[in-house]
């Protein structure tokens, strides 16, 4: 069967990705706020509310594309790896939705990453031999070298929904991200003192895709991945934007990052400030694929042999 379709579950977002293998073609593309860490931080558990917003943003799914003629590949990743009741939640998603989610190791994730960077930075025209990755997700944040095709990666459980639970406000986070990222920031410099520094800082997920959207002028609605992919932004554009973030009413801020998404994309960027200072680049390139990307080369990879 030559249709694939890759669903990533993260801590806040769940992405889909709906592709012909035979065709190298995208079919649909989404993804939806779900929450699944809310309220991880203080209680260890995805919460049974969480779990229901999984569900009906699968069922939702499941009426605006046909399963039946394609291999459906889904992952989730560190809300789940970290919740002491994540094998009791899949199993009622399996039991209501029948999508069987793998749990996946911050390996694994920084494999699928990596995979569809390198794709996209072809695509694109980049020949870069060496670069970092980050990516930001709700739960976790992985640092991905690339030195000539090796992978150096950890996964480190600094997110932008467990970071913003965690404290009181956009002051406290901004005082507690050095020592919060130390960790990050060893592993980098280790890196580096290792393999020598990199070429290029590439950066995914729902922050720096938001930020670069807010850039270009997007809204929630009008979202554009294609237009996203090789964005640059520096420092200033990420100060210009966290200002302008805190400036708007809770309404503008829905209208621009979408509902339920406004502190977290506040706590995302303090996170994206300081992996500029930790990486040592004044800039990054933004990327719109991901895991769910990654996914789906590797199962139509495997389809062709």
């Amino acid at each position: 069967m030559s249709n694939i379709i890759a669903i990533d579950l993260g801590s806040n977002s769940m992405s889909i990705l709906k592709y012909n293998c035979q065709r190298d073609e995208r079919l649909y593309a989404t993804t939806k706020t779900v929450k699944t860490a809310d309220g991880l931080a203080q209680t260890g558990k995805i919460s049974s509310l969480a779990v229901e917003r999984v569900i009906a943003a699968i069922k939702e799914l499941q009426g605006e594309i046909d399963f039946s003629n394609s291999v459906v590949k889904a992952v989730t990743t560190e809300a789940i790896r970290s919740a002491s009741n994540g094998e009791e939640i899949l199993n009622k998603i399996a039991k209501e939705t029948a999508v069987l989610f793998q749990v996946i190791n911050g390996e694994t994730e920084a494999k699928y990453a990596l995979l569809a960077t390198h794709k996209r930075l072809e695509l694109l025209g980049f020949n870069a031999k060496s670069f970092v990755l980050v990516d930001i997700g709700g739960g976790s944040t992985e640092l991905i070298f690339s030195y000539n095709g090796k992978r150096i990666s950890k996964s480190f459980k600094v997110g932008i929904v467990t970071l913003t639970q965690s404290y009181k406000g956009v002051n406290e986070i901004k005082e507690a991200i050095p020592k919060v990222m130390q960790e990050l920031r060893d592993f980098c410099t280790e890196v580096y003192e290792t393999y020598g520094s990199v070429e290029l800082f590439v950066a995914t997920a729902g922050t720096p895709t938001t930020i670069a959207a807010m850039k270009l002028g997007f809204t929630y609605t009008t979202y554009d991945s294609e237009k996203i992919h090789g964005v640059i932004l520096d420092e200033n554009d990420l100060q210009m934007q966290f200002e302008r973030l805190l400036l708007m009413s809770i309404t503008e801020r829905e209208k621009i990052v979408g509902v339920g998404r406004a502190d977290l994309i506040a706590s995302g960027i303090l996170i994206f400030k300081e992996l500029y200072s930790i990486t040592n680049f004044k800039e990054s390139m933004v990327i719109d694929d991901g895991v769910r990307e990654g996914v789906v080369y590797e199962a139509c990879a495997s389809v062709s042999n």
